[in-house]
């Protein structure tokens, strides 16, 4: 369960990205629960959120120090108990009595896989701007590099919402061969044009924040504005709003340094504010630029080298797909699933689709397991 770390390309043969350059030496930092069997065929990959990490069940106070000072210090209490701990673990949904559930921190990310807050070996100095653009398909790369790492050749599972959920499509349609069942949650199989715009609005929040220089940023500031104003951007797409407004304390906190000119007014206003304060403690700016670009640039047909839609998904036939919808998401919205259900059924693969019925919002996929449990289960053990 403690944090792992992989280690991606070498200084003779680089990991290359789909923009052609490459990294040496990137480390992914992952965690594994349960035992890969003698057959090796009981693995589940499970991909995480935007912001989240390889943290996905138990108890970890501390990040240990090959993941970087860096990382350390955004290991909040926030990220102590796994994401996914309610949902991986023996008699769970991911039941670690019978499968072996790997989760990795995304390369790019800031928890301990090489990132732009890493410290790049040739300077001594942290990336930064230099840091190479990333995207989804490279992300799945990186992992099924670590599943070569683990003796792993074919999963039985990949399991992922939001984000998690691109990384799932993109793995089924890249790599058919390497996976069984595949269960994407609340996501989308391309960037609608409300999401692009939402994800638009957050980047230029962090490139307007004074202390960004062009991701070069230094000292205790790290472009925190810009990053707190992304934050509340996207955090209200998270939640339904009656729950945002049940969330929201009825007192008004206010800093003196949040504003100059404008008073709060409202605890809706007070609650946002803490979401973004909250956020800046535990992630890095330049990473959720990175990430965002991977989403912003999201195209699986391309990434895939497909002909068309029905083409890409027709590689999947071998597969069976669970895809799960909350009817109250305003992050993913429920017709971006049924878009997917749609083109799988017509490229003849076996796709279920079900709906989660919830006042939650986005968020339902990290609180409420029990609606989630009955769905996993029947599908993983089929």
């Amino acid at each position: 369960m403690s944090t792992q770390f992989f280690t991606l390309g070498t200084t003779q043969t680089p990991f290359v990205l789909q923009s052609g350059m490459g990294l040496s030496h990137a480390q992914l930092a992952y965690e594994t629960y349960g035992t890969l069997n003698e057959n090796r065929d009981n693995a589940i990959l499970v991909f995480h959120a935007l912001t989240g990490s390889h943290h996905a069940a138990g108890f970890t106070e501390s990040l240990p120090a090959q993941a970087g000072k860096i990382a350390q210090s955004f290991w909040t209490e926030e990220c102590h108990v796994g994401w996914w701990d309610e949902f991986i673990g023996p008699g769970k949904s991911l039941d670690t009595d019978r499968f072996f559930v790997i989760c990795a921190n995304y390369l790019g990310g800031c928890y301990g896989s090489t990132g732009p807050a890493s410290i790049d070996p040739e300077t001594g100095e942290s990336y930064g701007s230099r840091f190479p653009k990333i995207t989804v398909a490279d992300i799945a790369d990186s992992q099924m590099r670590l599943l070569d790492h683990l003796g792993i050749t074919r999963l039985h599972a990949v399991v992922g919402a939001s984000l998690g959920g691109m990384l799932c499509l993109s793995v089924a349609t890249r790599y058919p061969d390497r996976v069984d069942i595949v269960i994407p949650i609340a996501t989308c199989w391309r960037v609608p044009p409300l999401q692009r715009l939402l994800n638009f609005e957050q980047t230029f929040a962090i490139e307007s924040d004074p202390t960004f220089n062009s991701g070069d940023y230094t000292g205790e500031e790290r472009a925190q504005r810009g990053l707190a104003a992304a934050r509340m951007i996207s955090h209200k797409t998270f939640v339904s709003l009656d729950a945002l407004a049940e969330r929201a304390r009825e007192e008004i906190v206010h800093r003196e340094d949040d504003l100059s000119w404008y008073r709060l007014t409202h605890p809706l206003e007070s609650y946002l504010l803490h979401q973004g304060r909250k956020f800046i403690r535990r992630f890095d700016a330049n990473t959720y630029l990175h990430l965002l670009h991977a989403w912003q640039s999201f195209d699986l047909v391309t990434e895939a080298a497909a002909e068309d839609e029905t083409a890409l998904f027709e590689r999947c036939r071998g597969q069976g797909f669970l895809i799960i919808t909350i009817d109250s998401d305003v992050c993913f919205y429920p017709n971006e699933q049924e878009e997917i259900v749609s083109m799988l059924k017509s490229a003849g693969v076996d796709a279920e689709h079900v709906t989660v019925h919830s006042d939650k919002g986005h968020d339902s996929f990290l609180l409420e397991p029990d609606l989630y449990e009955p769905f996993l289960r029947a599908r993983l053990e089929r």
